[in-house]
């Protein structure tokens, strides 16, 4: 009997529809491949939601997503709406009430001609960041006091936890172990990316990273601070492999990443908590003036397709999506990774295609 993964599915807003459908084409063609099946519950929760209900994401709905396997997101955020209202209550939401404290951001790099780097090849750009997800400015501590007035004060409180701390940093050390060493490498190695020379509260972040480092005797470590590290990243990402951060520098230092492998509509995402249901995602937004066009590249959320697989185990699968969305790119099928080069409906299509073809072909 084949198994049977239960799905949530959250389009959300903007290009979320289109995307998700076209990512929703490649796990069909991954059920009928690698004989399991899915129940896919598809939520409403987003903009259009709102404004017909005045409901972001209820309690009900973050219970029944507790008791799924995982969740495939579109996108969030609509200009008719108050900016953060929506993605605080829903993506932030989502991470805080459902612990996912895993930001897994791969950067790897399927063809040189996608890299605006000169010189870099495929063999230069192969990292992947685990950027803390639960705490830091986004734990959500804010104020204002006078406000509207010229002494109008804000303030947003950094937060670092030693448990969350040492989580994510265990986390980057046990990926880096399972990834291995990079090719021309004797050890795969963890990179600790701070600030911890301004923001002296991130000191926990260099104690706890040397105190775990020391459980991983055959992992080599570096460290560089973050503005360092952006500039790292544009003059020898070749030096990076597994990198650990806090959550805002990896939200910063994920978007360059994005830039290095072609973009914004590339780039995937999981949102994870080893062992219970998590959430994979494009880390792109909303794109509202692409909603309805069908001209969005769906790859991110393919390739977020791919992290998802991987999550409930169907392991083969994952690195088929991957193989296959490398593939065309290499072949030229995939032109561009340009908005309107394909139509959003084609790539989701063809990626499907391929990887039937793919399986008939291996029988």
């Amino acid at each position: 009997m084949s198994k049977v993964y239960d799905i949530g599915v959250l389009p959300g807003d903007g290009i979320g529809e289109e995307v998700v459908t076209a990512a929703l084409r490649v796990l069909d063609a991954c059920q009928e491949i690698y004989g399991f099946q899915t129940k896919r519950d598809r939520m409403p929760y987003g903009a259009d939601h709102f404004l017909a209900t005045g409901e972001t994401m209820p309690d009900a709905a973050f219970d029944r997503i507790r008791g799924m396997h995982a969740v495939l997101f579109g996108a969030i955020g609509d200009p008719r709406i108050e900016v953060g209202k929506l993605e605080f209550a829903i993506i932030a939401g989502m991470r805080h009430k459902l612990d996912l404290y895993v930001n897994l951001r791969p950067v790897k790099l399927y063809h040189e001609s996608l890299c605006p780097l000169k010189g870099k090849t495929v063999a230069d750009i192969d990292m992947v960041f685990c950027r803390e997800n639960t705490e830091d400015a986004y734990a959500g501590i804010f104020g204002f006091t006078k406000k509207g007035t010229e002494h109008e004060i804000a303030l947003q409180e950094m937060v670092y936890t030693r448990r969350c701390t040492e989580r994510i940093i265990r986390y980057a050390f046990e990926l880096a172990k399972k990834r291995g060493p990079k090719p021309g490498k004797d050890k795969p190695q963890v990179t600790l990316i701070d600030k911890a020379n301004a923001v002296r509260a991130q000191d926990l972040w260099t104690r706890t990273f040397a105190e775990v480092s020391k459980d991983y005797p055959g992992i080599a470590t570096d460290h560089a601070y973050i503005d360092a590290a952006c500039m790292w990243m544009i003059k020898n990402p070749e030096w990076f492999d597994v990198s650990v951060t806090t959550n805002l520098f990896g939200d910063i230092i994920t978007d360059l990443g994005a830039m290095l492998i072609g973009g914004m509509g590339i780039a995937a995402s999981g949102n994870i908590h080893p062992g219970r249901v998590s959430m994979f995602e494009g880390i792109h937004g909303s794109a509202p003036k692409y909603k309805g066009t069908d001209k969005a590249s769906p790859l991110a959320t393919v390739l977020a397709l791919a992290l998802l697989l991987d999550h409930i185990g169907e392991v083969r699968a994952a690195q088929d999506v991957e193989a296959t969305v490398a593939e065309l790119i290499q072949a030229g099928t995939i032109r561009s990774l340009r908005a309107g080069e394909h139509r959003c409906s084609e790539l989701g299509q063809m990626v499907a295609d391929r990887l039937r073809e793919r399986a008939r072909t291996l029988r």
